[in-house]
């Protein structure tokens, strides 16, 4: 018997289809699919064979073409992406959510930024530098505090009638902020760790969550680091997009935007059009990818 549905989960080989009754089949991949070097997703829309319908088991053997897809996260057809970070404890690593935003751009998939755990920024210090940061970049920034359920409403409209895929670094509450925004799944949840003021990582699997009939998120294992050297130095700039919208006051074509005279996107800089943290952020990986250039 033949089904069609859409993965929902991965785990060591096995991938778990949910097909249009709302019945979860738990699948192995075809063969051919190492032979072709494709690997099934989750977010993939899959044709199976049942093998076991009582125990609802069978084997995926073709994977619809893809919208689009990711590899870090490891994810297909998403409409957006939502990357968390803490507003504080732990501080956010601006570079690091730079490059997730950066990477996005690249891919044409639209981004919303959040900052959990804004209750214990009394001071609105971490505020006030968000905002200097990324007003320019035209992001959605939403702040939220799960433990005091606040911004979870907002959130929520965000992610209306679209499939995101939610990730972060670990401890930042990403967990929490989930289990508030549906109630199908309960996502194991940690607290920081005292000894290193980092998060332990409680996702360690993909996951598709519905929450509600046309809307879904993704739940991704956080991540620590990403490097942007699979791109080429002159694709970098189109990853910031207030850094991209200047290049054209630039007065040579193909401008580096670092060691040029007459460059538009300094002298936006400098009128404070453009975040120094954020100018920053493409330096470094426009750095980082002449060098791979170099070796």
């Amino acid at each position: 018997m033949q089904k069609t549905g859409r993965i929902v989960k991965g785990i060591a080989g096995f991938y778990y289809v949910q097909t249009s009754g709302r019945e979860v089949y738990e699948c192995k991949a075809k063969g051919s699919f190492r032979n072709d070097k494709l690997k099934p997703l989750v977010g993939d829309y899959v044709s199976l064979a049942v093998v076991d319908e009582e125990k609802k088991k069978g084997n995926i053997e073709k994977i619809e073409n893809r919208k689009n897809e990711l590899i870090r996260p490891a994810v297909a057809n998403i409409d957006q992406a939502l990357v968390i970070f803490a507003s504080i404890d732990p501080q956010p690593n601006f570079h690091l959510l730079d490059t997730f935003l950066a990477r996005m751009e690249l891919l044409g998939i639209p981004s919303l930024i959040c900052f959990n755990k804004s209750d214990l920024d009394e001071d609105q210090e971490i505020y006030k530098e968000i905002e200097e940061i990324y007003r320019a970049s035209g992001y959605p920034i939403v702040y939220t505090s799960a433990k005091e359920q606040q911004g979870v409403e907002q959130l929520k409209a965000y992610l209306k009638h679209k499939c995101t895929t939610v990730a972060g670094p670990s401890g930042v509450g990403k967990s929490s902020l989930i289990n508030l925004l549906q109630s199908n799944v309960r996502m194991e949840t940690n607290d920081i760790s005292q000894k290193t003021a980092r998060g332990r990582h409680t996702t360690r699997h993909s996951e598709l969550i519905a929450l509600d009939e046309d809307s879904f998120i993704m739940d991704t294992p956080g991540f620590t680091s990403l490097r942007m050297d699979e791109y080429e130095k002159e694709d970098i700039s189109k990853g910031f997009r207030e850094i991209f919208e200047q290049e054209g006051n630039c007065r040579f074509v193909g401008c580096s935007h670092i060691h040029e005279p007459d460059c538009g996107v300094k002298e936006a800089l400098c009128q404070g059009k453009i975040s120094k943290k954020r100018y920053d952020s493409y330096v470094m990986m426009y750095e980082e990818c002449k060098e791979k250039r170099r070796y």
